[in-house]
């Protein structure tokens, strides 16, 4: 048995900032989108590539920065990430136009996927001794997520309304430089001889990329425009490409037989469908607040505090009784059928709506469907795999749910576009839109918990399939490999 590190629960709550900071980058922008298109001139259309170039970047690269993490050790490539990110939020901040605005919001996620495999193999090290300790400090690192979304919301309203926008990048740099100077709370990681595949990724976060430009491209040009079509076509054979060299060469990103583990894909699927429903309904909702009922940045962040406080009591307190109790299926199917659920009360917005009336009680059905599938579906990829592919699994989870987010926005944006979202000023069209993007994330999560009850089997609750006690030395050979 290895021993246990003395300094491992004040190393935890460095590792749960770095969560933290992750989370809180995808929703702290949220309230200042619309000040964003105004100062740097997005088109409505252009305008989720904000969010976007961050999701690709970090969803796309996070196996790869896995294995970095394998190859040169996890404390060091925390560290790089956490240098990486700060320089995307110095650039983000200091943007006055919007493609230098999206090359910031790249670099960031750049960083993110390079300090997010690393803490969970950091995580597993110096827990790993004990799989109840290893239980907790999951629980507490899982916590970090919804309030970094949580103090995201909030803290971008504070500073777009009393400040300015670039604020909302600002605050990682001090933050940022705290961490690293913390980080010798972490325990030093050797790396192993090994290679880089970096063709596959190269052709993953390629195809990935060019997926969801050709799907926000494809209301403008066509949908069977030739351009639209190459770049689709473009986007499958760049995807293949990825497959292709996962079975070819000696070190790959993803080992494609660990997709032979019961229930990963459809914890994938699952979670990928749970991306895209959640995430439009998180972006269309901020800017009907603003756009259409009129609130400024500050109460829109406001407005949306009530669900993010649930996600976070439930998520902490009530989703891990309850998959102990019924398991992993029912949750998620029934947490996604119920995100559906609240996404169609949304869809009934009015032009002249309220938020007592229209907002509030439809996004809290929505923020505790949401709660209920999101830590099941996590746990269940990860549960069913051996000790030593545990980060693999996290890391194939991870971005699958970025992937599946940018899409479900790409084509919803597309969705709402096409309905009138793109007509500022016109405040029944911008219902339409939004109202039409709520309703096809609906669809989007309905399809989820049904191909849930449908594919899942029945399985017991992965809390109760913790992994194996593992030497500490084994679970920092893995995240990548």
């Amino acid at each position: 048995m290895s021993t246990a590190n003395p300094r491992r629960w004040w190393a935890l709550l460095v590792l749960a900032t770095a969560q933290f900071m992750v989370i809180m980058d995808t929703s702290i922008i949220g309230v200042a989108l619309p000040e964003m298109q105004r100062d740097l001139g997005f088109s409505p259309g252009d305008l989720q590539w904000v969010f976007n170039a961050y999701v690709i970047a970090f969803g796309g690269l996070l196996l790869l920065g896995g294995r970095l993490s394998d190859l040169l050790g996890a404390r060091r490539v925390f560290v790089s990430g956490w240098v990486v990110l700060i320089a995307g939020s110095v650039v983000a901040a200091a943007a006055s136009t919007a493609w230098v605005e999206v090359v910031g919001r790249a670099v960031q996620g750049v960083g993110g996927a390079l300090i997010a495999p690393a803490s969970m193999t950091l995580l597993t090290m110096l827990f790993g001794h004990d799989p109840r300790e290893l239980g907790k400090a999951l629980a507490l690192y899982g916590a970090a997520a919804p309030a970094g979304g949580t103090a995201g919301v909030f803290l971008g309203g504070v500073f777009t309304e009393w400040a300015s926008w670039p604020w909302v990048f600002v605050i990682y740099v001090p933050i940022g430089i705290a961490t690293l100077l913390a980080t010798g709370l972490l325990p030093a990681v050797a790396g192993r001889r090994g290679s880089v595949d970096v063709l596959g990724a190269a052709a993953v976060t390629a195809g990935l990329a060019l997926a969801v430009f050709a799907v926000v491209r494809a209301p403008e040009v066509g949908w069977g425009d030739a351009q639209t079509v190459l770049e689709l076509t473009g986007a499958a054979l760049l995807l293949a490409l990825f497959l292709v060299v996962q079975r070819s060469v000696k070190a790959p990103l993803m080992p494609l037989g660990v997709w032979r583990t019961p229930g990963l894909g459809v914890s994938n699927l699952a979670m990928a469908l749970l991306g895209g429903a959640w995430i439009p309904m998180w972006y269309f909702l901020n800017l009907y607040l603003q756009q259409v009922l009129g609130y400024g940045a500050f109460a829109s962040g406001a407005a949306l505090l009530p669900m993010t406080g649930l996600l976070m009591v439930f998520m902490t307190l009530v989703t891990a009784r309850l998959l102990g109790r019924f398991g992993a299926k029912p949750l998620i199917a029934g947490g996604l059928l119920v995100l559906a659920a609240g996404l169609v009360w949304l869809s009934a917005v009015e032009p002249t709506g309220t938020f007592l009336v229209d907002v509030l009680p439809a996004s809290l059905v929505a923020a505790t469907g949401m709660s209920l599938a999101y830590i099941p579906a996590m746990m269940s990829a990860i549960s069913g795999v051996p000790q030593e592919q545990a980060g693999l699994a996290s890391g194939i989870v991870n971005t699958t749910y970025q992937v599946g987010s940018a899409l479900g926005l790409a084509a919803l944006t597309a969705l709402a576009t096409s309905q009138g979202a793109g007509a500022l000023g016109d405040l029944p069209a911008l219902t339409d839109g939004f109202a039409s993007a709520f309703l096809g994330a609906a669809a989007v999560a309905a399809a989820g918990g049904l191909l849930t009850l449908l594919l899942m089997r029945g399985t017991k609750s992965p809390a109760a399939a913790a992994p194996a006690e593992a030497p500490a030395s084994a679970a920092g050979e893995r995240v990548g490999s």
